[in-house]
């Protein structure tokens, strides 16, 4: 069944009800991802929700949501999917053998058993370094920090032009590209080293930075998002012009594919594809006053929020899940090779005291 012949899709159900949200699917966005055996994840802050996006066996969408408070990077490594929240960092990990089902036909049950407490650092991107250790942007103390069992962080690089650690978010550092276990590119608002001085160069003071040599690879850019390494390319999301491109890292140009009908965060690339989350702008000094708004209102069309699919082959938007209701905004958008219809275990009801895993026997 294609995605234009059912009604829009229904959280499954969760005690934490929210208002009307309704996800649906362009025409042959069902087929598409039963082909590509894939499915994803994404995030909303502004909601607390993680999402999954699985296919039910009948061709439907499955759509699974839990509570996590401010959720906003993620990451996805083997068995275990990992996100930033509000002062946590997760690690979800599947608890299902492989060929197991759930009762309700989920292949994948993430489970989140490890939590690192950082405190509110407004932790963006987050990977995983050569170890398998979450690496994530710091946003609020304008670093790369990593976990600690002792602290709430490990500051692990910081940009040349920061000249001291502070809670100040001074260039609002928030994108990370990770290359072979190691941070490799981040992605900044501007080079400003002052209280939240990026605020004042939101139209055209981005810049992508090269972690290992602190070389800016790419500016003039306006808040820029996402970095991705994918096939020897550098991807980003120039957010402020709804763009999303590539980066000429000879020529340090950025070299737009494709216009991005909404404020472009998270970005996963499969195969020939890019994966695009899409927020509509919020009304205040943040989102307003940048280029998108005029590009919009020239195309004579509104900001969207969901995730469209582009080819990166042709530059074409060939496929697009909608949002609708109480989520408007996303942060990051992660796939999920080889699952059909993931779920997750919250941490809001009572679900998570009865979920039950023993491990193999130790010794003493």
């Amino acid at each position: 069944m294609n995605a234009a012949d059912q009604s829009p899709a229904p959280t499954e159900p969760s005690p934490e009800a929210a208002p009307r949200l309704e996800i649906h699917g362009s025409r042959q966005w069902v087929s598409w991802q039963a082909e590509q055996g894939i499915s994803l994840g994404f995030s909303t802050y502004q909601a607390g929700k993680f999402f999954l996006v699985g296919l039910k066996p009948d061709g439907d969408l499955a759509i699974f949501e839990r509570t996590f408070a401010r959720c906003m990077g993620l990451a996805q490594a083997g068995d275990s999917v990992y996100l930033t929240s509000k002062f946590q960092i997760w690690r979800l990990n599947n608890v299902l053998e492989p060929g197991q089902r759930t009762a309700a036909g989920h292949d994948k049950v993430y489970v989140p058993n490890v939590a690192w407490v950082t405190g509110d650092v407004d932790a963006h991107d987050l990977g995983l370094n050569a170890q398998g250790v979450p690496i994530f942007v710091n946003t609020l103390f304008s670093c790369l920090a990593t976990v600690s069992e002792s602290s709430s962080f490990v500051p692990v690089w910081k940009p040349r032009f920061i000249t001291a650690l502070q809670p100040e978010d001074r260039c609002h550092l928030n994108g990370l590209a990770m290359e072979g276990g190691q941070a490799r590119y981040v992605t900044a608002v501007a080079r400003t080293d002052v209280f939240e001085g990026w605020r004042e160069h939101r139209r055209d003071g981005g810049v992508v930075i090269d972690v290992p040599s602190h070389e800016v690879v790419c500016g003039g850019l306006s808040m820029p998002h996402s970095p991705r390494l994918h096939r020897g390319e550098l991807y980003v999301l120039n957010s402020g012009t709804g763009e999303f491109g590539r980066i000429d890292r000879q020529a340090g140009r950025f070299e737009p594919i494709a216009f991005c009908p909404g404020y472009a965060r998270g970005l996963a690339l499969w195969g020939d594809y890019a994966l695009i989350g899409l927020s509509k702008p919020r009304e205040n000094k943040t989102f307003s006053g940048l280029a998108l708004d005029q590009v919009l209102a020239d195309k004579q069309i509104s900001a969207r929020c969901g995730v469209v699919v582009v080819d990166l082959r042709s530059g074409a938007m060939v496929h697009a899940l909608s949002i609708e209701g109480v989520v408007s905004e996303l942060y990051d958008v992660c796939v999920l090779p080889g699952v059909q219809r993931p779920s997750a275990i919250g941490l809001v009801n009572d679900e998570i005291h009865r979920t039950l895993r023993v491990g193999e026997h130790g010794e003493l």
